[in-house]
């Protein structure tokens, strides 16, 4: 049978944030191509059989972006992003983390099924300038592409703005088998896809930029890299995707509609490959996608592109052939049964600008709002209730799970939908409904991942709870941020700038 390959981009076009009235389109700043920045992978501490120790520290730096002056940037373990972390499904894993910035900051471990809210690493769980706080855990899922980034409500969006966010995979012995590319740098290679605006001296200004809707910039990066290219040097490539953006979406394709095939999204690999020449990720997503060059000849050059911006140019070199295919199924994922009798949970992403809310409310750290029971298996209907002449596609992500999308208006969900997630991106006017398990306890948050959105109050908490084992957790609290932030600015609380609150 012919395989399908899709050639749209699934989500709603009136949509697309190319309609918001503050969009800021990309523009391809005038400087000569620069190799695409590869990560260096974070080298443990010291590794046994069954254990990994890690120490991962929050630092100020300066990147050389563009021409000029460098900018005053923040990273893990590196001047702008960080370096890439990797973990063992089945590893007892042990961090360090260093916090060696002016101001508090968290660890948030986006997409790992961790306790909550210490070890996830949310608002809950701060690390105070000069400070090391640790955390344990063993790694429990399949093999993904994740990532870690900043967390302290309210100020999420301006620490990942100044560069605090950076991509974890997980590995297992199930993808080890799959005939996917693996060689970290040379075929499988990650993408953080970002933007930003570059201001006097080549300098971040998030206050100026600042729009509650979601900061934008006109200048794309990818790992950091304005205008990259990367040399080919295999056939098959494996592309790991990741929308950091604060607001941005990003429809890829390739200059030529190369076809590809993505092969995983958030939670991990897909059922079966599906293949496509375009696909569109709302912020905190992320796809992997396996390009095979084949078809072109040493000197050949194909672009990456989002709508009509370039990203990355593939420049061809030469390479030995591979006939290597992927077959037509990958991975086995469990289909749970819902747990009889519970109702279905309603939430509902409301409003936009200033006004966004979940359920009605905005976020407050002291309350938690729902409670699921450990290995519960529920149904969660997601609406966005923005119009559809003019509201926006919301990123829904939820902490410590991978959910099962289940349909999209009771219909059936896009074709690359059918793997394990933490984000998905809801239409406006749209009910998504997910089935969603929690396996360990612990509070964790669920809200819209535009950054300034969730720092704006479009979030809630849910506990996770055994009822043989119950717990009491503190909770951090509005006062106590603000009072820190105060201290650390050498200001006073009421003078403490927190966006969208």
């Amino acid at each position: 049978m012919a395989k399908k390959v899709y050639t749209d981009y699934f989500f709603d076009e009136p949509a697309y944030n190319t309609h918001d009235s503050g969009y800021i389109p990309l523009v391809t700043p005038k400087v000569e191509p620069q190799p695409l920045a590869i990560p260096p992978l974070l080298k443990p501490d010291r590794q046994t059989d069954t254990d990994d120790y890690y120490t991962v520290t929050a630092q100020e730096s300066e990147t050389q972006f563009l021409p000029g002056k460098k900018t005053k940037t923040w990273g893990y373990n590196a001047g702008f992003l960080g370096q890439t972390i990797v973990f063992r499904n089945g590893k007892q894993t042990h961090i360090d983390l260093e916090n060696k910035l002016p101001e508090l900051t968290t660890f948030h471990w986006h997409g790992l099924n961790v306790p909550g809210p210490i070890t996830d690493g949310g608002c809950h769980a701060p690390v105070y300038p000069g400070e090391t706080n640790h955390i344990d855990f063993k790694v429990h899922q399949p093999a993904a592409t994740t990532w870690l980034h900043a967390h302290p409500c309210p100020s999420t969006a301006t620490q990942v703005w100044k560069g605090l966010a950076t991509m974890v995979i997980i590995k297992d012995d199930v993808e080890d088998q799959l005939p996917l590319p693996r060689n970290y740098g040379v075929d499988d290679i990650p993408l953080v896809l970002q933007d930003r605006e570059f201001h006097d001296d080549n300098q971040f200004d998030y206050r100026a930029d600042y729009d509650p809707d979601g900061v934008q910039g006109h200048t794309a990066l990818v790992n950091g890299t304005v205008n990259p290219y990367f040399d080919v040097t295999t056939q098959r490539v494996r592309l790991r995707i990741l929308d950091g953006s604060n607001r941005r979406e990003w429809r890829l394709h390739f200059n030529d509609d190369l076809e590809f095939a993505q092969v995983a999204s958030d939670g991990g690999i897909l059922p079966a490959p599906v293949y496509m020449t375009k696909v569109m990720m709302t912020c905190a997503e992320r796809d992997e996608i396996v390009v095979d060059f084949g078809q072109y000849q040493p000197g050949d050059e194909v672009t990456l592109m989002t709508d009509d911006t370039p990203l990355c140019r593939f420049r061809i070199k030469s390479f030995v052939p591979d006939d290597t295919k992927l077959p037509e199924h990958l991975v086995d994922i469990p289909d749970e049964t819902p747990t009889p009798d519970l109702p279905v949970r309603t939430i509902t992403m409301d409003g936009m600008d200033d006004e966004v809310a979940l359920d009605g409310k905005k976020f407050d750290m002291s309350r938690i709002d729902a409670r699921q029971k450990v290995g519960d298996v529920a149904i969660w209907e997601i609406r966005n209730t923005n119009s559809t002449e003019n509201g926006m596609v919301h990123p829904f992500h939820v902490h410590g799970t991978q959910f099962r999308v289940l349909a999209r208006n009771d219909g059936p969900v896009y074709p690359n939908e059918h793997g394990l997630k933490d984000t998905v991106g809801v239409n406006p006017g749209e009910t998504v409904r997910i089935k969603v398990k929690f396996e360990l306890t612990g509070v964790y948050m669920y809200h819209c991942h535009i950054i300034e959105h969730e720092d704006g109050g479009m979030m809630a908490q849910i506990e996770s709870y055994d009822p043989q084992h119950p717990q009491t957790y503190h909770l951090m609290d509005m006062d106590t941020l603000r009072n820190a932030f105060a201290k650390e600015q050498g200001i006073k609380p009421e003078d403490v700038w927190m966006p969208g609150m």
